[in-house]
């Protein structure tokens, strides 16, 4: 107060070292304000200057009693001292100014009247605006960097501001002072903090065109750029709540709970439930790695396959993960990047899919937290998190899809969400295909459905729609051009894996529980899937009642008929291309097959077509949950409700998966004895030939160091002329006959023909060694090798070899 007056204006100035300009500073803002009609006082904030900054500040203070002085006490940066400024303040407006006036305090008339006028909470001064009026300008690198994170911070913080740090700010008094009490930064980020404060609550803010030069003797360096993004970094992990870091937490603990007996037996820890997988997938984690530790093309290899090698880019290493987690591989090994990658990736994909709820679907975040762990923790995604990652590790998917909603918004930035889309979804090609192409064809049936339910919606959105897509694939196709060709057509590559007509699911899945869930039966679940990695159903029919009552009681919102007609024709379409029905003869063909034979749908699974149930269902639970959170029909009917909902969800449930013990790796091969016997460009045999029913060389190569190169595999790859594509090597007549043998086959009467055979398949893998590692029917094995090679094999560190190098 003053005179008995409140105070029109307080302008603060954060001074650090500034004895050389602090003086004509305050001149200048004196002399400004001295000819105004406002009530003014001027706040300098001394932090924690090791030079006479206090003392000019205490002098003109001495000459003017509308100055005063806040000292900090300690050098702690800009945005402690603003703080403790702001907070002494008494004006009904604020202005906060640097003290090397790089704008001159005569620009305040500009903001003063873009506030009068806009009806803005707070007008901030902006060189990026197109009429600003740059007199001096910085160095080249000091304005790129600038432009650059500005750029960053518009497209993580404060969306729509051009320029945050010019540091010449006007405010309404009580809205700065509220958040600068809420503000926790002490560096230069302050201002992005106070912006996206003032945008959390709704208070308009107006960019202003100012007159601006650069001073000499700037305290922001090149640096500083740096230490802005950091601090931004924890200004969006203060923005998450006590609410977000809980159901972050309680989503990781549900996956270690899920793989607790992998991570307590890394050494030897095997998911009993994976077939081969997890030996394939270990490979694919340490071929990535040492391709990216020499530098080789991460998108082949000849390590299996030998010589033919892999397509890696036309199989699923998942490169967008096993690239950036190379160092963890070659450091702790490929078990702890599988079990890092299952685990980390359920949760993150929980947490997904809850902040797409949270923003699209339900305001109350427990209910969007529970459709959110529904959907990544549902019986298919747990069914493959046995020993597919590429299809349970989903969190671009919430991402891509919250992307594409952004772009059907009225006021949709076209450009960024263009561009971002491009991005996640060429990032999404890195982590699984054919999961993008099952997600984009869920969009696609949501898309339509919402399409027929709000017509006026769907008019309002194609255009910004069609345009954001358009950014984003000329984001997306150079990115994955090269990529995408060479999985197409360069070495090793395939179309159309068949998986015969018989794919597709039993209508009693949906009804049945997994066998991994808390009511599940094995015996039950393994009757109607194909194996217990592709369990794509069996939701239980508790949750289809509920899913249904929820749709007849909301039926009136087109959010809830988009998302039950979804969640309907993809569990129809899974049924594949013949739907018999249970209990009967009837056999009736499946919408399934219109798609079938197409390009790209021809290689999946469609079983798996019902995974996308899964955040439909979702989504209607975290929708009628929050109804219920925030209904007024009474305590007893919201028990009710709840107590349906955990009816439904609580006998799926998954268990922790179980583990099998791995045997031991053979002594000659993990102790190097083979080094002996193999020179470089020759393979090692193993007996059986490694393919998708025993790829246990796989584990034991990786174990070996990669040294050496195998014949067949666990992969896919091309098969005859056509080049279709197959599970594993083209099969050749030994590999075919010691497979035969293995599995019980009796031995063939082997003579001329079958040891020419066995000569030129060695001849063709360039084998230097043969071994036979203990195994079921070994006497057998044992028997037709020798015969094979006519000779007896040598018993050398735990197996049974022959030399066979060239």
């Amino acid at each position: 107060m003053t005179d008995g007056r409140p105070l029109d204006l307080s302008v603060v100035v954060p001074a650090y070292n500034e004895e050389r300009r602090l003086g004509p500073t305050l001149d200048a803002i004196r002399d400004h304000l001295h000819s105004s009609p406002l009530t003014w006082e001027l706040i300098v904030v001394d932090d924690g200057s090791g030079d006479a900054t206090a003392d000019i500040a205490r002098e003109a203070a001495a000459q003017d009693a509308r100055i005063r002085l806040v000292a900090a006490g300690q050098n702690r940066g800009k945005g402690h001292a603003l703080r403790l400024g702001v907070a002494d303040s008494r004006g009904a407006r604020v202005l906060l100014t640097d003290a090397d006036l790089a704008t001159p305090v005569a620009e305040l008339d500009r903001l003063t009247k873009e506030l009068d006028g806009a009806q803005a909470a707070a007008a901030i001064g902006s060189r990026a605006h197109p009429e600003a009026d740059i007199a001096v300008h910085q160095s080249r690198v000091r304005e790129w960097l600038g432009r650059m994170g500005n750029r960053l911070i518009r497209a993580v913080a404060v969306p729509g501001i051009h320029d945050t740090q010019c540091g010449f700010k006007l405010f309404d008094g009580d809205k700065a002072r509220a958040a600068f009490a809420d503000a926790r930064l002490d560096g230069w980020g302050i201002d992005v903090e106070i912006l996206q404060y003032f945008r959390r609550h709704g208070w308009p803010v107006a960019e202003v065109p100012v007159r601006w030069s650069h001073q000499e003797g700037s305290k922001v360096g090149p640096a500083d750029y740096g230490r802005v993004l950091l601090e931004l970094v924890r200004l969006k992990a203060r923005a998450a709540s006590r609410t977000n870091a809980a159901l972050l937490a309680l989503f990781l603990l549900t996956s270690i709970l899920l793989y607790k007996n992998l991570w307590t037996d890394l050494g030897r820890g095997y998911l009993a439930d994976s077939g081969q997988d997890q030996n394939q997938w270990e490979w694919f984690f340490a071929v990535t790695a040492d391709n990216v530790a020499h530098l080789r093309d991460p998108l082949f290899t000849t390590l299996q396959n030998y010589p033919d090698g892999v397509n890696l880019m036309g199989n699923t290493p998942m490169l967008g993960l096993s690239v950036p987690l190379a160092p963890v591989t070659l450091t702790l090994g490929p078990t702890v990047t599988w079990a890092l990658v299952l685990t980390l990736g359920l949760t993150a994909t929980a947490y997904a899919w809850f902040r797409l709820f949270a923003r699209w679907v339900t305001s109350d975040p427990w209910a969007a937290g529970l459709g959110g762990a529904f959907a990544a923790f549902a019986p298919p995604m747990i069914s493959h998190a046995n020993a597919h990652p590429n299809f349970c590790v989903l969190f671009m998917i919430p991402l891509i899809l919250d992307r594409v909603l952004r772009l059907c918004a009225p006021a949709a930035n076209v450009r960024r969400d263009g561009v971002l889309l491009g991005l996640f979804t060429a990032y999404q090609i890195f982590l699984g295909e054919e999961v993008l192409l099952l997600a984009s064809l869920g969009i696609l049936l949501f898309a339509l459905s919402y399409a027929l339910a709000r017509r006026d919606v769907a008019r309002e959105a194609w255009r910004p729609l069609a345009t954001g897509i358009g950014v984003a694939l000329l984001v997306f196709l150079p990115l994955v051009a090269y990529p995408l060709t060479w999985q197409f057509f360069g070495t090793q590559s395939y179309h159309s894996v068949l998986h015969g007509d018989s794919a597709g699911n039993s209508p009693l899945s949906f009804l049945r529980f997994s066998g991994r869930a808390l009511l599940g039966d094995e015996s039950v679940a393994d009757k109607l899937a194909l194996n217990r990695t592709e369990q794509n159903a069996f939701y239980g029919w508790p949750l289809i009642a509920l899913a249904f009552a929820i749709t007849v009681r909301l039926w009136r919102h087109a959010l809830v008929k988009a998302l039950a007609f979804t969640a309907v024709a993809a569990a129809v379409l899974s049924l594949g291309q013949r739907i018999r029905i249970p209990y009967t003869h009837v056999v009736l063909p499946g919408p399934w097959r219109a798609l079938a034979h197409r390009p790209l749908f021809e290689s999946v699974i469609e079983g798996r077509v019902a995974m996308i149930c899964a955040p439909a269902l979702g989504a209607l639970v975290a929708l009628a949950v929050g109804r219920l959170m925030r209904s007024s029909a009474g305590r007893v009917n919201r028990s009710v409700g709840l107590a349906a909902v955990a009816v439904a969800l609580l006998p799926i449930v998954p268990t922790p998966l179980p583990v099998n013990e791995r045997a031991p790796v053979p002594e000659f091969l993990a102790d190097g004895l083979w080094r002996t016997y193999v020179k470089p460009g020759e393979s090692v045999v193993t007996v059986p030939v490694p393919d998708p029913t025993a790829a246990d060389a796989l584990h034991w190569q990786v174990k070996s160091g990669l040294g050496f190169p195998l014949p067949g595999g666990y992969f896919n790859g091309p098969w005859g002329p056509d080049h279709i594509g197959i599970y594993g090597a083209s099969p050749r007549w030994t590999s075919n006959l010691l497979r035969d043998v293995r599995y019980g086959a009796p031995i063939p009467d082997i003579g001329e023909a079958w040891r020419a055979q066995a000569r030129a398949d060695l001849e063709y893998w360039k084998a230097g060694v043969v071994v036979l590692p203990p195994q079921d029917n070994e006497d057998a094995l044992y028997e037709t090798v020798s015969r094979l090679l006519g000779r007896q094999g040598r018993r050398v560190g735990g197996v049974w070899m022959w030399d066979v190098g060239r």
